[in-house]
């Protein structure tokens, strides 16, 4: 008489977990939840957060914390494909972490930071009590923390564990909707405040209450984004994969370069220039007639899917 084969329940997948993939997605939850803190703060410290930056403000701490975030979010993808231990508990960890880090983070940042400056136009923020301009306020940061749960789900649901689902997005991938959010209040927060000594100190108020009033907008739009069938690619896979010609190096290089001189400035750009490149691609090919292609097709949902 054979001997049924006793079938594992998901208890008994869950008695074993990558170690090193998933504390990089916890480190993307807890950066995700420091940013969380240091928005709430809101305020300029007297000591020093970093050595090197005793000026740095909770705002801009809370930035970036989000990009320290998108680091350990790009890790724990990359050492579990290494390691071969990608799993469905791995997928659904980095969907939870991602929300704290990419969907409630930005929104509650956006919040703090406009709020913050805008408090005698604004009054008070929130559902019941304030004026229109704060009920709406609110309004688009909870839109956005919508969109990105019902980002990060669609993408649990239609994607899969082959390495070929994660060259492109269908909708604007949540790392990237924070990223621009975070790089417009590193350049309020963080930048301007450095060049008040080399350009006139009206053109830097200017230009900080212009971001301030940018910030509503971009963070509705890149919710809107987030949820449409836009196809965006794989930053990521793209830039490092495979063999490329000589100035295609030597380009990475120089954005590198500038990425360390003006951080806030070159993420600032990289991060509207990916947002709408995706557009105007769209837009693009609906003129020539083309058929809108999505990079990230649907597919059955697997127990081995992964971020």
């Amino acid at each position: 008489m054979t001997r049924r084969k006793k079938r594992r329940g998901p208890a008994e997948q869950l008695k074993r977990v990558a170690v090193l993939p998933a504390l990089a997605t916890l480190m993307n939850a807890v950066c995700g939840f420091a940013a969380i803190h240091f928005a709430a703060r809101g305020m300029n410290d007297p000591k020093a957060l970093w050595l090197a930056k005793p000026s740095l403000t909770y705002f801009a701490a809370a930035a970036y914390m989000i990009f320290l975030a998108m680091i350990a979010d790009a890790l724990d993808g990359q050492v579990a494909r290494l390691s071969g231990s990608t799993t469905g508990f791995g997928a659904q960890l980095d969907s939870m972490a991602d929300m704290v880090s990419f969907g409630v983070a930005p929104a509650f940042l956006m919040l703090r930071v406009v709020e913050s400056s805008l408090h005698d136009i604004l009054g008070p923020v929130g559902p019941a009590f304030g004026g229109a301009g704060g009920k709406l306020l609110w309004l688009i940061a909870v839109a956005y923390v919508c969109c990105a749960a019902m980002r990060l789900a669609r993408f649990n649901i239609e994607s899969n564990a082959d390495i070929s689902s994660h060259m492109g997005f269908s909708g604007l991938p949540s790392p990237a909707a924070a990223g621009l959010i975070a790089s417009l209040v590193l350049l309020c927060r963080d930048l301007l405040p450095e060049l008040q000594e080399d350009v006139p100190r009206e053109w830097v108020v200017a230009t900080s209450e212009a971001i301030v009033y940018l910030l509503p907008v971009a963070t509705a739009a890149t919710a809107l984004l987030m949820v449409s069938r836009i196809p965006y690619p794989h930053a990521i896979n793209h830039l490092i994969r495979g063999k490329r010609p000589f100035h295609y190096v030597a380009r990475l290089v120089l954005i590198a370069l500038f990425l360390v001189w003006k951080p806030q400035l070159t993420l600032a750009i990289g991060f509207l220039w990916f947002a709408c490149s995706g557009v105007v691609g769209w837009l693009w090919r609906r003129r020539r007639g083309g058929a809108e292609i999505t990079q990230t097709p649907p597919a059955e949902p697997q127990e081995e899917a992964m971020k």
